[in-house]
């Protein structure tokens, strides 16, 4: 019984395992071989490899390195030495024992295909006396053409997220130099080649990836032939190496632009990845080549062929498309579009300029209500040291009619005590209140009117129907004194609206015409007697700001019922009175 059930438990344990493994296992022996890559490669550089294959995939693409007959996953640690970076498989450096068969399976939900790549690992020495040069592959052939203008490429094949730091050219184990020698990028350009710049070359490239530098060593060489015919090398005029910006899902046509001689034989045509783009996308037709156009000048021809993309992919972008014309190629690459800086920008300096706008307005609209407010919340303790001992100055007519004269009166004597200095805090000089008895009245003034930082002046209509200048009493022309001579601040408050100001001085004209005047809107009420009214926020915002004292008594708070921070500050208010 025992071992029944023992037997029985190693049953169940080995159909779990098959059934776990088995998928697996027919999934990958179900993938097709569409490809075998014969790489070779020297130890100790970096070396990767792209796993493309130019079929319609339906859905998501999976694509997974192994390295044979393992069937475990290369890693995808980009810490590791060899691990996958999305389609790529990189020996960050190659070794020795990397040599082997690497397998790429590309899965979507209905196709699985395997591309193989046979890698052989090479000690290769370079510019070694006494060692001969292992002819491997990776020594790429060029031809450069005697007596023109040509150039070298260094040839690197890494992901976009490689990036290119420098490239050095050397030309047997020596650095090139001279001026017919200009490095570019990837490219070696060498002006007016000569026969003996044939032989050995070598481009050595530093490459930094993930934060770590890697070194690259390619070996050229380079034979160097003559333009056959008396004709030229077909020149490329676009192409240029190039990128091109478009968005994912677009359509592009791609024009490339060739001179060549009436009697050349090159022919014409877009690869990509060594491959003709007709063949390379033969079932999909998502991108093809177009019909070669030509135009005939009288000593040369002129043609152009382009390459038609139906919808661009992702796995379009970063790929090089190039363009042949006989020896000649150039290519381009498509990238995404970069973000428009300068719509944001604008917009930006557009919303600043509407934000700028609107509050000018609003200032102006609220510019006495801002001001008011701003005293208020930042108000500086303590007294001005500018020597005066008043706010303002107030000046008032003393009009003939009766009942204007108890209106003057009131405004002056009662009003304006309760609010601008009970209520608001400031310190005003009003005569026939303020000064001592026995004192000269011209002296008074004087004295006084240099002490006050304002000058208050009640405007009665009746009393412009006079000359102003001839009906002043002594202290009044005193005070206009003061005002030519000293130059303080006028604050004109008119009892009521006033028509012509012809017979005021003609200070007190440019006074109205420059800063406008209050008008009083009140009726002697208690409610006219408010800091808060229309009226008494344009004359507050006229005077001077107010200085607190840094603990202001309590009982001064009780006779602020307008103004929640009024307090008795040493301040000085004057008034011209016309």
């Amino acid at each position: 019984m025992r071992d029944a059930q023992h037997h029985r438990g190693m049953l169940s344990l080995l159909l779990c395992v098959v059934s776990i493994a088995l998928p697996r296992i027919i999934r990958a022996d179900a993938c097709k071989d569409v490809s075998v890559q014969d790489e070779m490669a020297s130890v100790g550089q970096p070396t990767a490899f792209n796993c493309i294959y130019p079929l319609p995939m339906s859905g998501k693409v999976n694509v997974t390195w192994y390295k044979f007959p393992s069937k475990i996953p290369i890693s995808k640690n980009i810490r590791s030495r060899i691990h996958q970076e999305q389609n790529w498989i990189l020996f960050l450096p190659l070794k020795g024992e990397d040599s082997g068969i690497y397998e790429c399976d590309i899965n979507d939900t209905n196709i699985c295909h395997r591309i193989q790549v046979n890698l052989t690992v090479f000690n290769k020495h370079w510019c070694v006396s006494g060692h001969s040069q292992l002819n491997v592959s990776d020594d790429f052939k060029q031809i450069l053409y005697v007596g023109k203008d040509d150039s070298l490429i260094c040839h690197l094949n890494f992901p976009n997220s490689f990036v290119l730091d420098s490239v050095k050219w050397y030309k047997d184990c020596k650095e090139i130099e001279g001026e017919r020698f200009i490095s570019r990028e990837k490219r070696l350009l060498v002006k007016n080649v000569l026969a003996e710049d044939g032989g050995k070359y070598a481009c050595q490239a530093r490459l930094t990836h993930a934060g770590k530098q890697h070194t690259v060593l390619n070996s050229i060489t380079v034979n160097i032939e003559k333009v056959q015919n008396g004709g030229r090398i077909p020149k490329i005029i676009y192409p240029k190496n190039n990128s091109i910006e478009v968005r994912l899902g677009s359509a592009l046509i791609v024009d490339c632009n060739i001179t060549d001689t009436r009697d050349n034989t090159n022919a014409r045509c877009w690869r990509v990845n060594d491959t003709l783009v007709d063949h390379y996308y033969n079932e999909s037709k998502r991108i093809q080549e177009g019909i070669e156009d030509y135009t005939v000048f009288q000593e040369h021809i002129f043609y152009t062929v382009n390459i038609t993309f139906l919808e661009v992919k992702m796995e379009d972008y970063g790929r090089p498309f190039t363009c042949h014309a006989g020896v000649s190629a150039a290519y381009f690459i498509l990238k995404p579009p970069v973000p428009d800086f300068r719509a944001y920008l604008i917009g930006g300096l557009l919303a600043l300029t509407g934000a700028a706008v609107s509050a000018v307005c609003v200032y102006n609209i609220f510019k006495i209500d801002i001001v008011l407010w701003y005293r208020s919340a930042f108000r500086s303790p303590g007294t001005v040291e500018d020597g005066k001992l008043y706010d303002a100055y107030v000046l008032y007519p003393k009009p003939q009619r009766e009942s204007q004269s108890h209106d003057v009166d009131t405004l002056v004597l009662k009003i304006l005590p309760e609010v601008l200095e009970r209520q608001c805090g400031y310190k005003l000089f009003i005569f026939g209140r303020d000064e001592f008895p026995g004192q000269a009245v011209v002296s008074v003034i004087d004295e006084n009117i240099k002490l006050c930082r304002r000058l208050i002046v009640i405007i009665v209509p009746e009393a412009l129907s006079f000359d102003l200048l001839r009906n002043m009493s002594e202290e009044q022309i005193t005070v206009y004194n003061a005002l030519i001579q000293d130059g303080i601040k006028v604050i004109l408050i008119e009892l009521e609206k006033v028509e012509d100001y012809t017979a005021l001085p003609e200070s007190i004209q440019y006074i109205r015409q420059k800063h406008g005047a209050v008008q009083w809107s009140g009726d002697f009420t208690e409610q006219s007697q408010c800091a808060k009214t229309k009226f008494w926020k344009k004359v507050r915002y006229r005077m001077p700001p107010r200085r607190w004292p840094p603990s202001p008594p309590v009982q001064l708070l009780q006779h602020t019922p307008c103004d929640l921070t009024a307090s008795s500050r040493e301040a000085s208010v004057g008034v011209l009175t016309p």
